[in-house]
């Protein structure tokens, strides 16, 4: 079962890299908790230790667009090697600006330099696949391989920055995030032999033009998907406090993210047959009838089971959408369209986190569930109306076809 994925490590300097982004995208789920947790401990108020996160979220969803095309256009090794250094001071001094008592707005602006400075591993490590790999079928499962990656990170990354931060020093939890993000992504700016060609333009042409009228969608549907996603993780801490059990939201939560890693395993082991716009219609719609199905349930343990099952449908779900995205962007603004998705993510994650929280305190943490339904209807309308992409530039396919003329 396992043997597309051993296949696909195979290749030259492919294990290198995906183990080195592994290491080197961590920060993603370390470092705005990791923030929570110190300034909520040195200043006591949850408020600003929220506000100053949201910064840092905001900032890095503002500019991993523009951190991609920048890779797009120069290559991977400087962007990656300039964000690196740039995420290690700022996150420093959003460290020194917490513990010595800054005054405000400083702490928020240290943050949201962190934030923007934040190495964008994830579109650079995907753009590296599409390179390295010899034909589609290896492209999905080196995109479910990916898509398992991430889960591992969110799985692992709250626990360790927790760990860290109440049983050392506040601040240490953040400090280990920096050093693997920036330490990772120096290593990964290294491995040369894999990064992709730079588009070469010659003097007085411009870039390629991004396919706004179908990339648009996709944003839409990363907006919805990402609110869901926001408001169903409050929504779930909600409904363990109102069953007297808050200790077992991160279990539910993690329970949730084991059947998204499962099911990433199985989609790269066998790949769907069909297009991969209907795997996407039909996983985002799975996912939201799941949704739908929480807001009856009568327990923790009933709630936990179906975020399980649930959970199947969003490495299916993560993995569509950025095979869609490769195939829609040009190969020269590969980065740039896969960052673009990332961004409509994390830009949908900050409302349904906040309608959650009001529909929380009006109606209860059961039906308030209907707020990641609604979500992720969003995600699912935007998912049936988009269209076929035309036949995939799958730079590899390209590459071998030429090799055989």
């Amino acid at each position: 079962m396992l043997d597309p994925f051993r296949r696909i490590l195979s290749l030259p300097g492919t294990l290198a890299f995906s183990s080195t982004g592994l290491v080197a995208r961590m920060p993603i789920s370390m470092v705005g908790l990791g923030i929570v947790l110190l300034v909520a401990d040195r200043t006591g108020s949850y408020a600003l230790a929220g506000s100053t996160s949201a910064v840092l979220v905001a900032a890095s969803a503002v500019a991993s667009p523009l951190q991609g095309r920048l890779v797009d256009r120069f290559g991977q090794a400087w962007v990656l090697q300039g964000a690196a250094v740039g995420f290690a001071v700022t996150t420093g001094a959003t460290i020194v600006a917490v513990e010595q008592d800054w005054a405000l707005p400083l702490p928020h602006l240290c943050a949201g330099l962190a934030g923007a400075t934040l190495p964008q591993i994830g579109s650079v490590v995907r753009t590296r696949w599409r390179h390295a790999v010899e034909n589609r079928a290896q492209l999905d499962t080196a995109f479910a391989l990916e898509a398992v990656v991430d889960e591992m990170i969110f799985i692992v990354g709250p626990v360790l920055v927790t760990f860290l931060a109440t049983s050392s020093n506040p601040w240490s939890g953040l400090l280990v995030a920096a050093v693997l993000g920036s330490g990772g992504a120096l290593a990964l700016s290294r491995l040369r032999a894999t990064e992709p060609p730079v588009e070469v333009r010659t003097p007085g042409t411009s870039a390629v033009p991004m396919p706004w009228l179908r990339l648009l969608p996709l944003l839409i549907f990363s907006v919805g998907l990402g609110s869901l996603f926001g408001s169903a993780e409050v929504v779930t801490v909600a409904f363990a406090e109102e069953a007297g059990s808050r200790a077992t939201a991160g279990w539910m939560l993690a329970v949730w993210a084991t059947g998204s890693l499962l099911a990433g395993v199985i989609v790269g082991a066998r790949p769907p047959r069909g297009h991969v716009l209907t795997q996407l219609r039909w996983s985002v719609t799975a996912l939201t009838t799941m949704m739908a199905i929480l807001i009856v349930l009568p327990s923790v343990v009933w709630v936990t089971v179906v975020l399980f099952f649930a959970g199947f449908a969003i490495s299916p779900t993560l993995i569509a959408s950025i095979s869609l995205v490769e195939r829609v962007v040009p190969p020269s603004r590969l980065t740039e369209g896969i960052a673009w998705a990332g961004t409509g993510l994390m830009v949908g994650v900050a409302p349904g986190a906040a309608l959650s929280g009001v529909a929380i305190d009006s109606v209860g943490a059961s039906a308030a569930y209907a707020v990641p339904v609604v979500s992720g209807a969003v995600a699912a309308a935007s998912a049936w109306a988009m269209r076929r992409p035309p036949a995939e530039p799958t730079a590899a396919v390209a590459k071998h076809t030429s090799g055989a003329a």
